[in-house]
């Protein structure tokens, strides 16, 4: 499992269980719902959340929001 506590927006400093709480809160389950947001902005700047995560390791937004659809967190 992955840590909880992992930054996957590092340019908006959003560790996985901010971005699962936003997640959860805003009942978003689209990609498209979670980037056009305004409540927690992400994958705004560097926007390498989006693809191949921060550090080229595949943790990225996509995979966050599949997990919680799966609720796996």
């Amino acid at each position: 499992m992955i840590d909880l506590d992992t930054e996957i927006c590092v340019c908006n400093s959003l560790t996985l269980k901010d971005i699962a709480e936003c997640i959860k809160e805003n009942n978003f389950t689209t990609l498209e719902e979670l980037l056009e947001n305004d409540i927690c902005p992400m994958g705004d700047k560097c926007e390498s959340c989006r693809d191949e995560g921060y550090h080229n390791d595949g943790l990225n937004l996509p995979m966050v929001l599949a997990m919680v659809k799966r609720k796996q967190i």
